[in-house]
Order: structure tokens, then C-alpha cells, then sequence
């Protein structure tokens, strides 16, 4: 006889649906206090969503034979009868344990039929009841008259139009997104805007953000960089921020627990708070970081809305940028900006102030030139056009992007690039080496996978460095760090090297950009993996010279464009793509959907 749904013998066969999802499904239908197969196949499947980065489940779902058929199995499915959203959705209403937005259930279902985890419907409704009041408000402190002088002297006629925009919005709002790919700037501008923000009001105190420690190091290395050649003075320059702390340490993390010290009741001490790669950032941290913030502070987010989406759930700054066009304004703002800018703007088709009044996106690059096969290729892949991507992958006048059959053997190329980095020079130098080429895996198993890859270039390189194969550590092993270690200022992401010190003893060097490099112990170190190849989700916020960029040559999910794209545009000089054809089809066919309300929240139709 076939086991029914929500059966512990039809759960055991499935391989999204974890112990943890069967043990909620299972609290759940005694919470409510009779059997309910509906409940746990539901309970189940929210759980499973939330796991996979989906903020909710959409009941939709529960009528596509498709998608239960890949959660759950097809022995699974087979009984399940074919019934309409709005009855699945009364049915669950009917149980104890599901209640509307803004009761105390452990299941919120809304009324476009999405079943939420309270506490995940609780962060996306914090997250957009501030986005929605902050994207109204104006700052009153500044006269109408003054921006246009300020930005006129950080951003001279001849600049790019839309960093003035931005500056702008960032002057006049509470809230501003600057969304743009690489070498658009972003941070070059965020810096002009922390210097007119000072020279507005110059005890003002602002701080930097960024997800990850290695995203955090580069921000500060870039504004230190950059507010040296700003038109201001040194008494201002002096107050720009040098240091930008992760989120978690903002916030002030709790060891072993969700929670943080600043929260609603104690905010940070903040006046502006600038998060970069705010794509990485997902919606609980998000929200946990808005409740946090004073009323009357600034929030700016930076980022690249096209990038992959956070690890964990939500895909928080898409939802926010929304799927319309950007860069177009409301009818009053329009005129504000205007006035402020000389540019000719945009009108919206609502002319309604709205979200959409606190968005820029950044559209020249100044890092590619016009005949980049990395920018044109990064843009038919955005765009979803395969074709062209493919023909811009075989046109012979790019010599800058490069692709490799799946059954090509390109071995002999990654090892020749990680040859002779680490065999001598200075700290520096060897950090300098390593910087220039990166393998990104799109998968972490498999013969494609980082596991894998990095084992063989491992073994290529000890046999280089004359490693003796049992030694654990050797001079030149590259690792990433893959969680906090708070006592030691290490954090998930982090790169270092193992070298010989001038003691000669093995230590692990990581770049300080204060002191230069900080030297840890090996067996001091918190989790970590070789970094001779990367995946691509951990390679967000950073920068090489040279990426050869790995597909599975077995189809999966996890394949999609944005993934495509963040790898692509990891490389500075030169991307090589090691995939079949039908790999690639499919993966820039293939668009993120992160099941969410919080675009509906913030861009009602």
C-alpha cells in the first residue's frame, strides 16, 4: 500500500526535506492537535524554503506537480489531490497554529496566499515598514539652495551624471540605494557623499558596513584610498571613517546567539550607516540591522542588484531595486534633483513619491573599456540572451573572455598560473601573486567542485614547494577562513597565507592595512578550507586580475545567471569558462527566484 503524504516513511526518501523540516511538520500537527495532512506537507515545505533561501512558500507551488515532484518525490505527490489555492489556503487558516500578518502563530499566512515562519514574517515586515517610511522622508536640514554648490565642487560637469544623482539623493533622503556593477564607482562616489555629508554637518558620525570581514578590509582600503584626492579639506578628510566593521560586529554579536547587543531601545550610535555588497546581506541580518539604527539616521546601501543573493534567506537589495526601470524619479523629486544636478531626468509612471525616489543606478564603467568581452558578456548574460553570450564567448576580436569545452583538459593551465606564487618574495609580493588568478567553482562537490579542484592544484604545489605530502602545513598554503573568530579579528571569508616568518616558524599572514600583516598560528586558526579555488558565492566583493570560472557538467539549480554573471565579473583583465554548451544554456537561461513578499511590500502594482 502507498504510504500518504506527510508520512515518515515517504520523508525518509527525500533529499531537500531534512530532519529538522520532518520534526517542525511533526510539531506542528500537535500544536494543532489532529492530523493534518495538509499542515505537515505545508509546515514541511516552509521550513524546507526558508533552508534554501526562499522567505516564504507560495501555496501556488503546492499545485505544481513539478515542484512538489522535485521537494518531495514522486511517490510523494502521486496522491496528493489537485486542489485550488484559495481552498488549500482556507484549510490551513482553519488549523490553530496558522494565523494572519500580525498574530502570534507560528505560521503567518498572508492574504496572496504565502506562508511565512513568523519570525521570518516578522523580519520582512520590519524591513519594509522602514524602507517605505524612510524612502519618504526628506532631510529638512538642508537648505534647497546649498547641495547644488556642493555637488557642482565633488562633481564637476564632465563626471559621471548619475554619481551626482546619487550624491543627491543621498543629500536629500534617509534611505539611498546606489546599485551598479563593477567599475561603476560605487565607492569612489560614497566617499564624495561622506564628505559633503561632513562638510553639511561635520560632528556627524558616520560608520561603515560591510557583510563579510574580506568585503569590510576592501571597503576601508577603498575609502582610504580614495578621500585622498578629495576636494576638501584636511580637517574633513580627517573625518571620513578609516575602518569598516562586519555587520555582526557592528551590531555587537552575542556568542551563540541570533541576537545582538544594539537593537530597538538601544541603537547604534550613528548618524549615517554606510553597508556595502548590501546583495549579500539577508533579510534577518537586514532587518536586525534597520531596528538598530536611530530614528533620524541615514541608511545607504551599495551593491550590484544582478549579483547572486545571499547565502542565507531573502534576496533583500533585488526586491528592493524591484523589477521596473530604474533611475526614474516622482514628479516633485524629479524637479528637486533637477535643480540640484543640471541633469535632465526621468519621470516615473506613478508620480507618487515612493521607493523608487531613493535609487540610482550607476551605468557608466570605468573599470572596462568599450571593446570588453568581460562587459559584453556580463551584459548578455544580465539580459538572459544566451545566443550572444555565446557568440561573444567564440568571437576572435575579445581577448579577454575565453571558453573551454567541458572535456577540455585545462588542468595544466590553473597549475601553471599557481606555478611559483608562493615559492619566494616578500609577504607582499607572494599576496600580490596570489591576488592575480583565482579558480571559482560554482559547486563545493563533484569533479567540478572546490573540494576537488583544490585537492589536485594542492598537490601540484607541494610537489613545487618540495612539501612533504603528510605535513599539514607547509609555506605558500593558501586558506579561507569560513567563520568568526571575534577574539582574533578573523572572520568568515578572510584570506591568508602560510609562510615562514624571520624566525623561520610556519605562521599564517593576513593583510592589516593599518600595521601591514598580522601573523596567527595555524593551529590558532577557526574553521577553514584551501582557497585555491573559491566558490562563486564566496568570491562576492572581491577582485582578481585573471578567473577561470568552472561549471558542473551535470545539470543543477544552483546553475543560474546571476551566478554566472558575479563569476564573470570577479575578473578584472581576463575570464576563462570551462562548461559545456548545453551547462551554459542552461545557467543563463536560468534566472534566482527567491519566493518573497517583500517586493510586493515595497513596489505595490
Amino acid at each position: 500500500m502507498r504510504a500518504g503524504i506527510g508520512t515518515p516513511q515517504n520523508l525518509n526518501t527525500t533529499e531537500t526535506i531534512s530532519h529538522i523540516d520532518r520534526h517542525f511538520a511533526r510539531m506542528m500537527q500537535r500544536l494543532a492537535g489532529r492530523e493534518n495532512t495538509l499542515l505537515v506537507l505545508a509546515a514541511k515545505l516552509v521550513s524546507s524554503q526558508t533552508r534554501a533561501g526562499h522567505i516564504c512558500l507560495d501555496l501556488v507551488d503546492l499545485t505544481n506537480r513539478e515542484f512538489l515532484t522535485e521537494s518531495l518525490g514522486d511517490d510523494v505527490t502521486s496522491d496528493f489531490p489537485e486542489t485550488a489555492v484559495d481552498d488549500l489556503s482556507a484549510k490551513l487558516r482553519e488549523t490553530s497554529v496558522v494565523g494572519k500578518p500580525g498574530d502570534f502563530q507560528p505560521l503567518i499566512l498572508d492574504t496572496n496566499n504565502r506562508l511565512y515562519l513568523n519570525r521570518y514574517w516578522q523580519y520582512q515586515e520590519t524591513l519594509a515598514q522602514f524602507v517605505l517610511a524612510r524612502s519618504t522622508q526628506s532631510n529638512r536640514c538642508i537648505d534647497t539652495g546649498a547641495p547644488r554648490t556642493l555637488l557642482d565642487k565633488y562633481f564637476p560637469e564632465e563626471d559621471d551624471i548619475w554619481q551626482k544623482v546619487a550624491a543627491a539623493i543621498a543629500l536629500y533622503k534617509n534611505f539611498c540605494v546606489i546599485t551598479g556593477g563593477p567599475g561603476t564607482g560605487k565607492t569612489s562616489t560614497v566617499v564624495k557623499i561622506i564628505a559633503l555629508l561632513l562638510e553639511e554637518i561635520p560632528d556627524q558620525r558616520v560608520v561603515l558596513a560591510a557583510p563579510t570581514g574580506k568585503a569590510a578590509n576592501r571597503l576601508q582600503e577603498s575609502i582610504k584610498f580614495a578621500k585622498e584626492n578629495l576636494p576638501c579639506t584636511d580637517e574633513i578628510k580627517a573625518k571620513i571613517p578609516d575602518e569598516a566593521k562586519t555587520i555582526h560586529r557592528l551590531l555587537g554579536a552575542i556568542r551563540h546567539s541570533p541576537r545582538f547587543r544594539h537593537k530597538t531601545g538601544n541603537p547604534l550610535d550613528a548618524d549615517v550607516v554606510i553597508v556595502d555588497e548590501a546583495s549579500m546581506v539577508p533579510v534577518a541580518l537586514m532587518a536586525k540591522l534597520t531596528a538598530a539604527l536611530p530614528a533620524h539616521a541615514k541608511l545607504i546601501l551599495l551593491g550590484d542588484h544582478n549579483q547572486l543573493a545571499s547565502v542565507e534567506a531573502g534576496a533583500v537589495l533585488a526586491d528592493i531595486c524591484g523589477s521596473g526601470a530604474l533611475n526614474v524619479y516622482s514628479s516633485d523629486f524629479k524637479a528637486v534633483l533637477e535643480k540640484a544636478t543640471g541633469a535632465n531626468l526621468e519621470l516615473c509612471e506613478s508620480p507618487a513619491p515612493g521607493i523608487q525616489d531613493c535609487i540610482v543606478q550607476l551605468r557608466h564603467n570605468y573599470r572596462f573599456g568599450g571593446k570588453s568581452g568581460i562587459m559584453a558578456l556580463s551584459e548578455a548574460v544580465n539580459r538572459g540572451d544566451v545566443d550572444l553570450a555565446l557568440e561573444i564567448l567564440q568571437d576572435d576580436q575579445y581577448d579577454d573572455v575565453h571558453w573551454h569545452a567541458a572535456d577540455s583538459n585545462v588542468l595544466s593551465t590553473i597549475l601553471g598560473n599557481f606555478g611559483d606564487y608562493g615559492s619566494s618574495g616578500s609577504p607582499a609580493d607572494i599576496f600580490d601573486r596570489f591576488k592575480q588568478f583565482r579558480v571559482l567553482c560554482a559547486v563545493r562537490e563533484g569533479p567540478q567542485g572546490i573540494r576537488v579542484v583544490n585537492s589536485k592544484i594542492e598537490q601540484f604545489v607541494r610537489r613545487k614547494l618540495v612539501a612533504k605530502p603528510d605535513d599539514r602545513w607547509y609555506a605558500g598554503q593558501p586558506v579561507l577562513v569560513s567563520e568568526n573568530d571575534y577574539d582574533l579579528n578573523l572572520f568568515n571569508g578572510d584570506v591568508g597565507i602560510i609562510l615562514r616568518d624571520a624566525d623561520g616558524n610556519l605562521m599564517t599572514f593576513f593583510q592589516d592595512h593599518d600595521r601591514g600583516f598580522r601573523k596567527i598560528s595555524p593551529f590558532r586558526l577557526p574553521q577553514f578550507e584551501l582557497a585555491y579555488a573559491v566558490t562563486v558565492h564566496k568570491s562576492q566583493g572581491t577582485e582578481f586580475e585573471k578567473v577561470l570560472l568552472l561549471l558542473p557538467e551535470q545539470d543543477s539549480p544552483v546553475l543560474t545567471r546571476e551566478l554566472i554573471y558575479t563569476g564573470i565579473t570577479r575578473a578584472a583583465k581576463c575570464v576563462e569558462i570551462l562548461a559545456s554548451e548545453e551547462s551554459l544554456r542552461a545557467a543563463v537561461g536560468r534566472q534566482t527566484k527567491r519566493t518573497s513578499g517583500l517586493g510586493d511590500a515595497l513596489w505595490p502594482s
